[in-house]
Protein backbone atom coordinates (compact mmCIF):
# COMPACT_ATOMS: atom_id res chain seq x y z
CA UNK A 1 0.00 0.00 0.00
CA UNK A 2 1.04 3.59 -0.59
CA UNK A 3 -0.39 6.57 1.27
CA UNK A 4 -1.55 9.66 -0.58
CA UNK A 5 -1.08 13.06 1.02
CA UNK A 6 -3.38 16.06 0.75
CA UNK A 7 -4.38 19.24 2.56
CA UNK A 8 -7.73 20.42 3.86
CA UNK A 9 -8.41 23.97 5.03
CA UNK A 10 -10.35 24.55 8.24
CA UNK A 11 -12.81 27.38 8.85
CA UNK A 12 -10.07 29.59 10.34
CA UNK A 13 -7.69 28.98 7.41
CA UNK A 14 -5.54 26.27 9.04
CA UNK A 15 -4.12 23.95 6.36
CA UNK A 16 -4.48 20.44 7.81
CA UNK A 17 -2.30 17.71 6.26
CA UNK A 18 -4.05 14.38 5.81
CA UNK A 19 -3.21 10.99 4.31
CA UNK A 20 -5.36 8.29 2.75
CA UNK A 21 -4.48 4.66 2.21
CA UNK A 22 -6.51 1.81 0.76
CA UNK A 23 -9.74 1.87 -1.24
CA UNK A 24 -13.37 1.44 -0.24
CA UNK A 25 -15.74 3.02 2.31
CA UNK A 26 -14.00 5.79 4.30
CA UNK A 27 -12.76 5.27 7.84
CA UNK A 28 -11.54 8.46 9.53
CA UNK A 29 -8.87 7.91 12.17
CA UNK A 30 -8.43 10.60 14.85
CA UNK A 31 -4.95 9.99 16.17
CA UNK A 32 -3.56 10.47 19.65
CA UNK A 33 -1.23 13.00 21.22
CA UNK A 34 1.58 13.57 18.66
CA UNK A 35 1.60 12.56 15.00
CA UNK A 36 3.67 12.75 11.84
CA UNK A 37 2.09 11.25 8.72
CA UNK A 38 5.36 10.64 6.90
CA UNK A 39 7.40 9.35 9.84
CA UNK A 40 4.53 7.10 10.94
CA UNK A 41 4.46 5.55 7.47
CA UNK A 42 8.21 4.90 7.71
CA UNK A 43 7.82 3.23 11.13
CA UNK A 44 7.39 -0.52 10.35
CA UNK A 45 5.12 -1.43 13.27
CA UNK A 46 2.87 1.60 12.91
CA UNK A 47 2.64 1.25 9.14
CA UNK A 48 1.76 -2.45 9.47
CA UNK A 49 -1.06 -1.49 11.86
CA UNK A 50 -2.52 1.06 9.42
CA UNK A 51 -2.16 -1.29 6.46
CA UNK A 52 -4.04 -4.00 8.35
CA UNK A 53 -6.84 -1.57 9.19
CA UNK A 54 -7.03 -0.28 5.60
CA UNK A 55 -7.67 -3.61 3.89
CA UNK A 56 -10.99 -3.19 2.06
CA UNK A 57 -11.56 0.42 3.13
CA UNK A 58 -10.05 3.89 2.76
CA UNK A 59 -8.28 4.91 5.95
CA UNK A 60 -7.94 8.68 6.46
CA UNK A 61 -5.48 10.07 9.04
CA UNK A 62 -4.34 13.63 9.68
CA UNK A 63 -1.80 15.71 11.57
CA UNK A 64 -3.31 18.24 13.96
CA UNK A 65 -1.90 21.78 14.07
CA UNK A 66 1.72 21.90 15.21
CA UNK A 67 2.33 18.22 14.50
CA UNK A 68 4.09 16.55 11.59
CA UNK A 69 3.13 18.07 8.25
CA UNK A 70 0.60 20.56 9.67
CA UNK A 71 2.22 23.84 10.68
CA UNK A 72 1.72 25.37 14.09
CA UNK A 73 -0.75 28.28 14.32
CA UNK A 74 -1.23 31.13 16.75
CA UNK A 75 -4.21 29.54 18.45
CA UNK A 76 -4.36 27.56 21.69
CA UNK A 77 -5.24 23.87 21.66
CA UNK A 78 -8.90 23.22 22.51
CA UNK A 79 -11.71 20.78 21.81
CA UNK A 80 -13.32 23.39 19.55
CA UNK A 81 -10.16 23.66 17.46
CA UNK A 82 -9.84 19.86 17.32
CA UNK A 83 -13.37 19.60 15.94
CA UNK A 84 -12.71 22.31 13.35
CA UNK A 85 -9.69 20.41 12.05
CA UNK A 86 -11.66 17.18 11.94
CA UNK A 87 -14.42 19.00 10.07
CA UNK A 88 -11.93 20.16 7.44
CA UNK A 89 -10.76 16.59 6.83
CA UNK A 90 -14.23 15.05 6.75
CA UNK A 91 -15.38 17.74 4.29
CA UNK A 92 -13.15 16.04 1.70
CA UNK A 93 -15.32 12.90 1.91
CA UNK A 94 -18.53 12.14 0.10
CA UNK A 95 -21.16 10.88 2.52
CA UNK A 96 -21.06 9.18 5.94
CA UNK A 97 -17.94 7.49 7.31
CA UNK A 98 -16.80 5.24 10.13
CA UNK A 99 -14.89 7.08 12.85
CA UNK A 100 -12.04 5.74 15.00
CA UNK A 101 -10.65 7.78 17.88
CA UNK A 102 -7.54 6.60 19.72
CA UNK A 103 -6.19 7.97 23.00
CA UNK A 104 -6.73 11.76 22.95
CA UNK A 105 -8.62 11.24 19.70
CA UNK A 106 -11.30 9.18 21.47
CA UNK A 107 -12.98 12.05 23.38
CA UNK A 108 -12.64 14.19 20.23
CA UNK A 109 -14.47 11.48 18.26
CA UNK A 110 -17.16 11.30 20.96
CA UNK A 111 -17.71 15.05 20.69
CA UNK A 112 -17.95 14.83 16.90
CA UNK A 113 -20.43 11.93 16.95
CA UNK A 114 -22.58 13.76 19.50
CA UNK A 115 -22.67 16.94 17.38
CA UNK A 116 -22.88 15.32 13.92
CA UNK A 117 -24.78 12.04 14.33
CA UNK A 118 -25.77 11.82 10.67
CA UNK A 119 -22.17 11.75 9.46
CA UNK A 120 -20.93 8.72 11.41
CA UNK A 121 -21.92 5.15 10.60
CA UNK A 122 -20.00 3.45 13.40
CA UNK A 123 -17.77 4.76 16.17
CA UNK A 124 -14.68 3.01 17.57
CA UNK A 125 -12.92 4.35 20.70
CA UNK A 126 -9.55 2.86 21.65
CA UNK A 127 -7.50 3.78 24.71
CA UNK A 128 -9.81 6.69 25.47
CA UNK A 129 -11.40 8.34 28.47
CA UNK A 130 -14.42 10.28 29.64
CA UNK A 131 -12.65 12.84 31.88
CA UNK A 132 -9.00 13.65 31.38
CA UNK A 133 -8.65 14.84 34.98
CA UNK A 134 -9.29 11.26 36.10
CA UNK A 135 -6.30 9.84 34.20
CA UNK A 136 -3.84 10.49 37.02
CA UNK A 137 -3.48 12.51 40.26
CA UNK A 138 -2.89 16.27 39.86
CA UNK A 139 0.69 16.05 41.18
CA UNK A 140 1.56 13.43 38.56
CA UNK A 141 -0.01 15.48 35.76
CA UNK A 142 1.91 18.59 36.82
CA UNK A 143 5.17 16.65 37.01
CA UNK A 144 4.78 15.16 33.53
CA UNK A 145 3.76 18.49 31.98
CA UNK A 146 6.70 20.23 33.60
CA UNK A 147 9.09 17.53 32.41
CA UNK A 148 7.88 17.79 28.80
CA UNK A 149 8.16 21.58 28.89
CA UNK A 150 11.58 21.82 30.54
CA UNK A 151 13.33 18.72 29.18
CA UNK A 152 11.61 17.42 26.07
CA UNK A 153 14.19 14.69 25.54
CA UNK A 154 13.73 13.17 28.98
CA UNK A 155 9.99 13.82 28.86
CA UNK A 156 9.59 11.83 25.64
CA UNK A 157 11.60 8.94 27.14
CA UNK A 158 9.38 8.86 30.24
CA UNK A 159 6.16 8.97 28.22
CA UNK A 160 7.41 6.24 25.89
CA UNK A 161 7.91 3.99 28.92
CA UNK A 162 4.31 4.71 29.89
CA UNK A 163 2.85 4.40 26.38
CA UNK A 164 4.79 1.34 25.19
CA UNK A 165 6.07 -0.83 28.07
CA UNK A 166 5.70 -3.96 25.91
CA UNK A 167 8.05 -2.62 23.22
CA UNK A 168 11.63 -3.85 22.90
CA UNK A 169 14.45 -1.37 23.69
CA UNK A 170 15.07 -0.53 20.03
CA UNK A 171 11.40 0.25 19.41
CA UNK A 172 11.20 2.32 22.60
CA UNK A 173 14.19 4.43 21.59
CA UNK A 174 12.76 4.90 18.11
CA UNK A 175 9.37 5.90 19.52
CA UNK A 176 10.93 8.53 21.78
CA UNK A 177 12.85 10.01 18.82
CA UNK A 178 9.65 9.90 16.76
CA UNK A 179 7.76 11.90 19.40
CA UNK A 180 10.46 14.57 19.47
CA UNK A 181 10.37 14.83 15.66
CA UNK A 182 6.58 15.28 15.64
CA UNK A 183 6.45 18.63 17.40
CA UNK A 184 8.18 21.19 19.56
CA UNK A 185 8.23 20.85 23.32
CA UNK A 186 5.72 23.72 23.60
CA UNK A 187 3.23 21.99 21.30
CA UNK A 188 3.74 18.64 23.02
CA UNK A 189 3.08 20.25 26.38
CA UNK A 190 -0.03 22.11 25.14
CA UNK A 191 -1.58 19.00 23.59
CA UNK A 192 -0.81 16.88 26.64
CA UNK A 193 -2.46 19.52 28.81
CA UNK A 194 -5.49 19.42 26.51
CA UNK A 195 -5.62 15.64 26.93
CA UNK A 196 -5.94 16.11 30.68
CA UNK A 197 -8.56 18.85 30.22
CA UNK A 198 -10.84 17.01 27.78
CA UNK A 199 -14.15 16.13 29.44
CA UNK A 200 -16.96 14.62 27.34
CA UNK A 201 -19.14 13.52 30.24
CA UNK A 202 -22.05 15.67 29.06
CA UNK A 203 -21.55 14.73 25.38
CA UNK A 204 -21.21 10.95 25.58
CA UNK A 205 -24.87 10.48 26.50
CA UNK A 206 -25.89 12.22 23.26
CA UNK A 207 -24.11 9.72 21.02
CA UNK A 208 -26.58 7.58 19.07
CA UNK A 209 -24.07 5.95 16.75
CA UNK A 210 -23.29 2.22 17.20
CA UNK A 211 -20.16 2.34 19.34
CA UNK A 212 -17.30 0.00 20.22
CA UNK A 213 -15.04 0.81 23.18
CA UNK A 214 -11.86 -1.30 23.12
CA UNK A 215 -9.08 -1.07 25.69
CA UNK A 216 -6.08 -3.01 26.97
CA UNK A 217 -6.50 -4.06 30.57
CA UNK A 218 -3.01 -3.02 31.70
CA UNK A 219 -2.91 0.34 29.88
CA UNK A 220 -0.73 2.62 32.01
CA UNK A 221 -1.63 5.87 30.25
CA UNK A 222 -5.41 5.45 30.42
CA UNK A 223 -6.54 3.06 33.19
CA UNK A 224 -9.14 0.50 32.20
CA UNK A 225 -11.67 2.19 34.50
CA UNK A 226 -11.76 5.01 31.95
CA UNK A 227 -12.89 2.61 29.23
CA UNK A 228 -15.57 1.22 31.50
CA UNK A 229 -16.81 4.72 32.28
CA UNK A 230 -16.79 5.66 28.61
CA UNK A 231 -18.72 2.56 27.59
CA UNK A 232 -21.26 3.12 30.35
CA UNK A 233 -21.80 6.73 29.26
CA UNK A 234 -22.51 5.93 25.59
CA UNK A 235 -25.90 4.31 25.24
CA UNK A 236 -25.62 0.76 23.91
CA UNK A 237 -21.83 0.86 23.57
CA UNK A 238 -20.04 -2.48 23.40
CA UNK A 239 -16.94 -2.84 25.60
CA UNK A 240 -14.11 -5.20 24.63
CA UNK A 241 -11.11 -5.56 26.94
CA UNK A 242 -7.88 -7.03 25.56
CA UNK A 243 -4.78 -8.16 27.45
CA UNK A 244 -1.71 -5.97 27.27
CA UNK A 245 -0.06 -2.94 28.83
CA UNK A 246 0.78 -0.72 25.87
CA UNK A 247 -1.27 2.37 25.15
CA UNK A 248 0.03 2.71 21.58
CA UNK A 249 -2.23 0.54 19.41
CA UNK A 250 0.55 -0.76 17.18
CA UNK A 251 2.68 -2.05 20.09
CA UNK A 252 1.80 -5.43 21.57
CA UNK A 253 -0.79 -7.77 20.06
CA UNK A 254 -2.00 -5.51 17.28
CA UNK A 255 -3.48 -8.45 15.35
CA UNK A 256 -6.22 -9.02 17.92
CA UNK A 257 -6.91 -5.28 18.22
CA UNK A 258 -7.24 -4.95 14.45
CA UNK A 259 -9.46 -8.04 14.33
CA UNK A 260 -11.86 -6.66 16.96
CA UNK A 261 -12.11 -3.31 15.17
CA UNK A 262 -12.57 -4.81 11.71
CA UNK A 263 -15.30 -7.19 12.90
CA UNK A 264 -17.21 -4.25 14.37
CA UNK A 265 -16.84 -2.28 11.13
CA UNK A 266 -18.13 -5.23 9.11
CA UNK A 267 -14.78 -5.85 7.39
CA UNK A 268 -13.27 -9.32 6.86
CA UNK A 269 -10.66 -10.46 9.35
CA UNK A 270 -7.53 -12.30 8.27
CA UNK A 271 -6.72 -15.47 10.19
CA UNK A 272 -3.67 -15.14 12.42
CA UNK A 273 -2.06 -17.90 10.38
CA UNK A 274 -2.38 -15.75 7.25
CA UNK A 275 0.77 -13.91 8.24
CA UNK A 276 1.55 -12.17 4.97
CA UNK A 277 5.21 -13.25 4.94
CA UNK A 278 6.98 -13.44 1.61
CA UNK A 279 8.59 -16.67 0.46
CA UNK A 280 12.03 -15.33 1.36
CA UNK A 281 10.81 -14.29 4.81
CA UNK A 282 9.47 -17.80 5.37
CA UNK A 283 12.90 -19.16 4.46
CA UNK A 284 14.50 -16.80 6.95
CA UNK A 285 11.96 -17.77 9.64
CA UNK A 286 12.82 -21.42 9.11
CA UNK A 287 16.53 -20.68 9.53
CA UNK A 288 15.82 -18.65 12.68
CA UNK A 289 13.94 -21.68 14.04
CA UNK A 290 17.11 -23.73 13.49
CA UNK A 291 19.05 -21.28 15.65
CA UNK A 292 21.00 -19.67 12.80
CA UNK A 293 22.63 -16.28 13.33
CA UNK A 294 22.18 -13.46 10.82
CA UNK A 295 25.61 -14.27 9.39
CA UNK A 296 24.68 -17.93 8.97
CA UNK A 297 21.34 -16.97 7.38
CA UNK A 298 23.15 -14.68 4.95
CA UNK A 299 25.62 -17.40 3.98
CA UNK A 300 22.87 -19.97 3.51
CA UNK A 301 20.74 -17.72 1.28
CA UNK A 302 23.57 -15.97 -0.56
CA UNK A 303 22.70 -12.49 0.71
CA UNK A 304 24.63 -9.98 2.83
CA UNK A 305 24.33 -9.97 6.61
CA UNK A 306 22.54 -6.63 6.73
CA UNK A 307 19.81 -7.96 4.42
CA UNK A 308 19.40 -10.99 6.65
CA UNK A 309 19.06 -8.71 9.67
CA UNK A 310 16.43 -6.66 7.84
CA UNK A 311 14.41 -9.77 6.97
CA UNK A 312 14.41 -10.90 10.60
CA UNK A 313 13.27 -7.46 11.80
CA UNK A 314 10.44 -7.29 9.25
CA UNK A 315 9.28 -10.79 10.20
CA UNK A 316 9.25 -9.80 13.87
CA UNK A 317 7.24 -6.67 13.19
CA UNK A 318 4.83 -8.38 10.80
CA UNK A 319 4.03 -11.07 13.36
CA UNK A 320 4.00 -8.69 16.33
CA UNK A 321 6.82 -10.51 18.11
CA UNK A 322 9.55 -9.12 20.36
CA UNK A 323 12.35 -11.65 19.87
CA UNK A 324 13.94 -14.25 17.60
CA UNK A 325 12.87 -16.91 20.09
CA UNK A 326 9.22 -16.06 19.42
CA UNK A 327 9.80 -16.32 15.67
CA UNK A 328 11.40 -19.73 16.18
CA UNK A 329 8.56 -20.93 18.39
CA UNK A 330 5.95 -19.66 15.94
CA UNK A 331 7.61 -21.38 13.00
CA UNK A 332 7.94 -24.64 14.92
CA UNK A 333 4.27 -24.59 15.90
CA UNK A 334 3.24 -23.79 12.35
CA UNK A 335 5.38 -26.61 10.97
CA UNK A 336 3.81 -29.03 13.44
CA UNK A 337 0.33 -27.98 12.32
CA UNK A 338 1.30 -28.48 8.68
Amino acid sequence: MQQRLGRAVSSDGTAVAYATVGAGPPVVYVMGWLTHLELAWEHPAERAFYEALAQGCRLVRYDRAGCGLTAAVDRPASLEFELEQLAAVTATLDGPFDLIGTSMGAPVAVAWAAAHPGTVRRLVLYGGWLRGHDLSPPAVRDHVLGLVESHWGLGSDVLTDIFAPDADPVTRAGTARYQRACSTAATARALLALSYDLDVTDLAGRVRTPTLVVHRTGDRAAPVAQAEALAAAVDGARLVLLPGRSHLPYVGDRHELVAVVRRFLGLPVARRGADGLTRRQREVAELVSRGCTNREIAAHLGIDERSAEGHVERIRLRLGFRSRAQIAAWYGARRDLD
